[in-house]
């Protein structure tokens, strides 16, 4: 078995993270790195010391499932937080320094994500999936956040 690259690694840990998801959307993981160190992680899901989402948490996300609202709609309603938002604020509430910092993450962030990378003064983010917002990658490109599209070799 051939060793993984830096991104490989770090990519296989943010699907990792993603399965600790407690969201009823798709699951969602994130790895933030410094130096090529974990320094944190994240996935998608409810605050901590609240309701999962997959216990009734947001009511929201249970209306999408149930089909009332369309993916993407409501999100102001949404209880739940994004993989790459809990890497970020798990760096700050121990205290660790994001200058300079890659995301990896299993999708492309979002508007919101976005905003919050670039003030975290993350440098570089190598995502696995497409996202449509348009936004939120226009906003990195303009503040010279990287942004990569990872894709896996076919030999592995």
């Amino acid at each position: 078995m051939p060793r993984p690259t830096w991104d490989e690694y770090f990519m296989e840990l943010a699907q990792v993270a993603k399965k600790r998801s407690t969201c009823l959307s798709p699951a969602k993981g994130a790895v933030l790195v410094r130096e090529n160190r974990v320094i944190a992680t994240g996935y998608n899901g409810t605050p901590s010391k609240t309701k999962h989402c997959t216990d009734g948490g947001c009511a929201r996300c249970s209306a999408r499932v149930k089909g009332e609202i369309n993916s993407g709609e409501a999100l102001d309603a949404c209880a739940c937080s994004h993989a790459e938002e809990n890497a970020i604020v798990q760096a700050a509430r121990h205290g660790i320094n994001t200058n300079g910092a890659v995301l990896y993450t299993t999708y492309v962030p979002c508007t919101t994500c976005a905003k919050m990378i670039i003030n975290a003064g993350i440098s570089k983010v190598v995502a696995g999936e497409k996202y449509p917002d348009e936004l939120g990658t226009n906003l990195m490109k303009e503040a010279g956040v990287e942004l990569v599209l990872f894709s896996k070799p076919s030999n592995s």
